[in-house]
């Protein structure tokens, strides 16, 4: 599988953590990437028209994107026993891993408004708005989603976890999410010792 690659996208790490968790991260040919929410990549653009990262090219040829889907034909990839994706917890576990893309969506959406957007034009009120999803999230996966996050091994919703509050450490330093949700941030703390997190940690 080709991979097309961002070291600073949380949805890339998702898949590459992914692949690092199942020992499939060799199968993976990394593939340099200039996509952005402005300028499209026109190489990813030929296979997925949003021009979003990531996007896979299997070795037929066929493209797979978004996260979600390519990190379970990674999970595909290797022995059913660990999947990070089990047959009993299934729909749950996607739910929580659409939890935290819905956060990093947001996040991303900050992102852009406080570095992409002409100053001139900041709306302080949407950059509010966005963030409140991210603080909503946080406090949900503090209380209501803590025992499913937890449970069960590192599973794909505990990756989407780890890779939104990394991408906060990442892109909003200041923002001290874990002084109100200490549980939260004594698991990020262990679970940001194993491989996948070391290997995966983001640049640029």
């Amino acid at each position: 599988m080709r991979l097309f690659h961002s070291p600073a996208s949380p949805y890339v790490r998702k898949v590459m953590m992914a692949a690092w968790e199942r020992n499939v991260q060799d199968s993976i040919e990394i593939l340099g990437s200039a996509a952005g929410p402005v300028v499209r990549d026109p190489n990813i653009v030929a296979v997925n028209s949003s021009g979003k990262v990531p996007c896979a090219i299997l070795p037929s040829g066929a493209p797979l994107f978004d996260s979600r889907v390519i990190s379970q034909y990674v999970d595909s990839l290797a022995s059913p026993e660990g999947s990070l994706y089990p047959a009993d917890r299934r729909f749950e576990i996607l739910t929580l891993e659409a939890l935290g893309d819905a956060m990093l969506d947001a996040c991303l959406l900050c992102r852009y408004e406080t570095v992409m957007r002409p100053k001139e034009l900041y709306w302080e009120d949407w950059f509010n708005g966005q963030m409140a999803k991210v603080d909503s999230g946080l406090d949900d996966l503090e209380n209501k989603w803590f025992d499913a996050l937890t449970t069960g091994g590192f599973h794909a919703g505990a990756i989407a976890g780890a890779c939104t509050l990394g991408y906060l450490d990442f892109r909003f330093p200041d923002k001290d999410w874990r002084t109100t949700h200490p549980k939260l941030a004594q698991w990020f703390a262990d679970v940001s010792k194993r491989p996948s997190m070391h290997e995966t940690f983001p640049k640029g």
